[in-house]
């Protein structure tokens, strides 16, 4: 039985092709018809009650099932009028007889007026919207990963959620390209619905005539009752579905289900409902109007959206007390906006105690200053969420990263424009940038094809061309493909990206042996063993930095310890030769390097040419800080324009720019990118994992001789 469960709709497939073959009595055809109806109105309800597409994802392959079920019915009926005399069944008849009433012109005209309502707006109409939106949501992917990505440095969500959100986006673009597809079984099904009344009218009537020899009127009289009825059993069930396909396709900005928007949107707009009543208020002036009806209205609309305006009036007022009694103060470490100057004694007074004076000596590790009007994004006591967001960034990079971003200073500055804020490392400001509070910035797709009204910008952290737009645009602008992000997001998202860009700075010698301390309570012999008599915390600074700067994890720092000292001990590296003892260590992290740039098992990577790579050991000079690279003007400008092109592959890509080389050349041709590409991540072939495949999309070549030797 269970078996039989799991094949039931591969057996329901199967029994519709039958119906194209073998004839079916009036009394299964009945019983189909009827299943034919429920199933349309249950497919229909289950469009009106979703909250989103994904949630009937089935949706493309039970509109092909259900079409051929259709057409199998209409196949089976077409046979029964034309070889039982116009006879298949009662629905049919009933059908017939009730919109004929009596009048063939009359039925047979209301029956090509629902057919053609189908075809004409609703088909056509589906069709079109499954198109745009297929074509939109494609070109919106790439945006889409980008804030995916953004939510993910900033904290917003973790990496099992960020995956759920991908495969998302992916399922999306799947279903709507589905639909693209399907509408036009459901056109294609307009059409033969129509070829079928011909058919059965037409070729009915003739075998009518000469057959049974009746008289014409008879004749048009028992077929045009069995054509109608066919066509209307058939286009009824068609029409919910084509009903079902606009609903579905159209669900893509909707934020609960059809009742629940329609009940929200309608209702939250009083001043429009009132409008509505007074206009119909003023038509009964025209002569003929039925007063009574049109009074009813007027009244009733004028009526409800009057008090749904004082019931929205009163909402705000509630809501703000309910805010008042259940919010509470203060978070994790971050310091409040506004600063308040001691009450008791003046500034100048303050100071005269030298003492006093060191105070202003101290230098934050992170500030943030922002403009007058961006205030509220931090002010706790309005909802601002600013903070909350900096302790989520905090704790995510730590999971990630294995280090901890110190407090962040929070302070308003009357040196910035009202929209304007600045984040400050050390005391010395590293970006700036300007958000308007009552737009959201819209993120223009790879491919644009429509724009949305607003102002011209640059998003912030990853310099995409974008667009302040109003509130009520957004719905548009995402339908346009745009990737809309609110105010507070941009924000965040930028000081998250500033933020890792310049971790390695904030790694001081305090926060070194905290670090070594955290160890200790898990491995205290191995941190004996290393601090401070073979590894210095100097060293060991200086080697979690140099990580840290090109990106690599320093959770693991057990490994990282480990290698270190095997570095010195075993291996006989001088302490002096730090690049060796990073280049053992990053080998050792090749599983964590692996997960950072890898996707689907593959890594797409520039490589050197041979020629290219040996031509550059070879000129390798040695300075007082160690080798370098000695490259000639000319073969470093033409070094740096191969990997500006090469590094366009990657627009697209959600993958991080990686170039592979041998470990000798690594780190110094990571200090040659640096800076120049500084996110660019150069890693060597012992870094990466065996059981990955790597995917060369771009390869940079020795152009032109110029190195100079030792």
């Amino acid at each position: 039985m269970k078996k039989l469960l799991n094949y039931s709709v591969v057996l329901f497939v199967l029994t519709i092709v039958l119906l194209l073959i073998i004839p079916m009595p009036p009394a299964l055809v009945d019983v189909a018809i009827i299943l034919n109806i429920s199933l349309s109105m249950m497919i229909l309800v289950i469009t009106m009650t979703i909250r989103e597409p994904l949630e009937f994802a089935i949706f493309p392959s039970l509109l092909l099932i259900t079409t051929l079920f259709r057409l199998g019915i209409n196949v089976s009926t077409t046979r029964n009028i034309l070889s039982r005399g116009g006879s298949s069944g009662h629905v049919i008849k009933a059908f017939g007889d009730f919109v004929l009433q009596g009048n063939v012109v009359v039925g047979i005209i209301i029956f090509l007026i629902i057919v053609l309502m189908q075809f004409i707006v609703i088909t056509k109409g589906a069709e079109r919207v499954a198109e745009v939106a297929a074509r939109f949501n494609l070109d919106a992917m790439p945006g889409k990963q980008m804030a995916i990505d953004a939510d993910l440095s900033s904290g917003l969500i973790d990496e099992q959620q960020a995956k759920i959100r991908r495969e998302k986006i992916q399922r999306e673009a799947d279903f709507y390209g589905s639909m693209d597809g399907a509408t036009k079984i459901v056109k294609g099904d307009s059409v033969m619905s129509l070829i079928t009344t011909a058919v059965n009218l037409i070729g009915g009537s003739i075998i009518g005539i000469v057959q049974s020899g009746d008289t014409i009127g008879n004749v048009l009289n028992t077929y045009s009752i069995a054509t109608v009825g066919d066509g209307l059993v058939g286009q009824i069930p068609s029409l919910l579905i084509s009903t079902a396909t606009g609903m579905i396709v159209t669900r893509a900005v909707a934020e609960g289900s059809l009742n629940e928007d329609i009940s929200k949107q309608f209702l939250a707009q009083p001043q429009a409902i009132m409008v509505s009543g007074a206009a119909v208020a003023i038509l009964t002036v025209i002569p003929g109007m039925p007063i009574i009806q049109m009074g009813l209205v007027s009244v009733s609309l004028i009526t409800g959206g009057y008090f749904l305006g004082r019931r929205i009036q009163e909402e705000p007022s509630r809501a703000s007390q309910a805010f008042f009694q259940e919010s509470g103060s203060g978070t994790a470490g971050e310091e409040a906006p506004a600063e308040s100057a001691p009450e008791t004694v003046t500034e100048e007074e303050y100071f005269k105690d030298v003492n006093n004076v060191y105070t202003l000596l101290s230098v934050e590790p992170v500030e943030m200053e922002f403009g007058y009007s961006l205030i509220p994004l931090a002010d706790e006591s309005v909802g601002g969420r600013l903070i909350s967001r900096i302790v989520i960034f905090r704790r995510q990079y730590a999971q990630d990263m294995g280090f901890v971003i110190p407090s962040i200073r929070l302070r308003d500055s009357s040196g910035l424009s009202i929209n304007q804020y600045c984040i400050k490392i050390k005391g010395e400001e590293v970006a700036r940038g300007e958000i308007l509070m009552d737009y959201f910035l819209a993120l223009e797709p790879e491919h644009l094809e429509r724009e949305v009204d607003g102002i011209e910008t640059i998003e912030p952290a990853y310099g995409i061309p974008s667009r302040w737009i109003r509130p009520e645009d957004r719905e548009k602008a995402e339908l346009y493909g745009y990737t809309v992000i609110d105010p507070l997001s941009v924000m965040v998202t930028h000081l998250s990206e500033v933020i890792k860009q310049h971790a390695y700075e904030l790694i001081t010698r305090q926060e070194v042996i905290h670090l070594i301390e955290n160890v200790k309570k898990s491995a205290p012999e191995l941190v004996e063993e290393a601090f401070p008599q073979l590894v210095t915390y100097s060293l060991f600074q200086r080697i979690l930095i140099s990580l840290l700067k090109e990106g690599v994890p320093i959770k693991d720092l057990e490994t990282i310890i480990e290698t270190t000292i095997e570095a010195i001990t075993e291996t006989g590296l001088p302490v002096k030769d730090i690049d060796a003892i990073i280049e053992k260590i990053r080998s050792n992290l090749k599983r964590t390097i692996t997960r950072m740039y890898c996707e689907d098992g593959s890594m797409k990577v520039i490589t050197l040419d041979s020629e290219l790579e040996r031509t550059m050991v070879g000129s390798l000079a040695k300075g007082e800080n160690g080798f370098y690279l000695a490259l000639s003007p000319d073969v470093l400008q033409s070094l740096i324009r191969q990997l500006a092109e090469q590094l366009k592959k990657f627009n697209g890509l959600t993958q991080t720019p990686v170039i592979l080389t041998s470990q000798v050349m690594r780190m110094h041709f990571y200090r040659l990118i640096d800076q120049f590409y500084p996110n660019v991540r150069i890693l060597s072939f012992n870094e990466i994992s065996n059981n990955i495949q790597i995917q060369s999309i771009g390869s940079l070549k020795l152009e032109s001789p110029g190195f100079r030797g030792n």
